[in-house]
């Protein structure tokens, strides 16, 4: 009876935990939202609640560190535990680098603004890289919640389109700053900004990453997608 008890206590503090990271995932999801529609609208109002969001991000994120840290020390979980727990520590370390890189977007486009050019610039191009970020990072919660390695390996195929919206911004954006140096150093902030959605979608991978290696107990990192789907079967 006594183990059956700590058991379900550890089951609790469990499921607590895997709460947080959902609620910590979506405040990043919120600040991402938040940092397309600034960079959209070049919206001053809508940069500042994304920094502003930072802060809860990272004090969450301290919280919960020290809440699997606890757990760790008190419970002395077995392997396959160990490796739920770990995967929540790797998977919150990947949203408050999300969340950073919101917040780089933010500071971007007050940058932009501050330069009176944003009218000027490209950055509806953007649109498309910007949106693929914010559903990876959606689905990535959701297969994160349930465990579908069939959905993040989903998301491993669909980084490489942001990649690919990426490389194509960049030529183009290169072309339009040897046409008008005047714009070079905005541009520049654009370039930056577009960097931090493809980062976001580079996290947004390496927590599908994770799920396959909670399911499948295999490490994927830095394999080949058809030895990634050999492994998820």
């Amino acid at each position: 009876m006594p183990d059956k008890h700590l058991s379900s206590q550890f089951d609790s503090e469990l499921n607590s935990v895997s709460a947080r990271v959902m609620e910590l995932g979506g405040i990043v999801e919120s600040q991402i939202r938040q940092a397309i529609y600034a960079l959209s609208h070049f919206s001053v109002e809508a940069a500042d609640q994304v920094e502003e969001l930072e802060k809860r991000v990272n004090s969450m994120e301290v919280e919960i560190d020290y809440e699997l840290s606890t757990i760790i020390a008190r419970r002395q979980p077995t392997a396959r535990d160990l490796r739920l727990l770990i995967a929540f520590s790797k998977a919150i370390a990947n949203l408050e680098r999300m969340g950073d890189e919101a917040t780089r977007m933010a500071r971007m486009v007050k940058s932009i603004i501050e330069s009176g050019a944003a009218r000027s610039l490209p950055s509806s191009e953007l649109g498309v890289a910007a949106d693929l970020a914010s559903g990876l990072l959606r689905k990535a919660l959701d297969a994160f919640a349930r465990l579908d390695t069939k959905t993040a390996l989903d998301i491993l195929k669909e980084d490489d389109l942001i990649d690919k919206e990426f490389d194509g911004f960049v030529r183009k954006l290169i072309t339009y700053m040897m046409e008008d140096p005047r714009k070079i150093s905005a541009s520049l902030d654009l370039l930056f900004l577009a960097k931090a959605i493809e980062r976001i979608g580079d996290h947004s991978k390496n927590v599908a990453e994770l799920i396959i290696y909670l399911v499948k107990g295999k490490d994927v990192r830095h394999t080949a997608l058809d030895e990634i789907e050999s492994a998820v079967g």
